[in-house]
């Protein structure tokens, strides 16, 4: 499985972005995909994942501000990240699990005015 992600970059407090990954390859059986944040120094973080049927899980300092969604004929995921705060700032990466755990490249988001 490969994954693509994109949509990162620099927005100011109180803004929005949307994060997409698609996932290639062998993608059959995926059972979940989701988005993890990385900040230097720190372990990586679950922000949000779903389930290919619908379930999903947030992380408790994004609920009511970040949705995740999936196209599962596409095998893409997207998270629409609302009203951002400047402890968003991250590098974000992108999950799927079939079998194993796969990760795409991080993308940057930057929150600050």
């Amino acid at each position: 499985v490969q994954l693509q992600a994109s949509g990162g970059g620099l927005v100011q407090p109180g803004g929005s972005l949307r994060l997409s990954c698609a996932a290639s390859g062998i993608v059959y059986n995926i059972r979940s995909m989701g988005w993890y944040r990385q900040d230097p120094g720190k372990q990586r973080e679950l922000v949000a994942s779903i389930t290919t049927s619908g379930n999903t899980n947030y992380a408790d300092s994004v609920k009511g501000r970040f949705t995740i969604s999936m196209d599962n004929a596409k095998k893409t995921v997207y998270l629409q990240m609302d009203s951002l705060k400047p402890e968003d700032t991250a590098v974000y990466y992108c999950n799927a699990i079939r079998v194993r755990s796969y990760w795409g490249q991080g993308t940057q988001v930057t929150v600050s005015s």
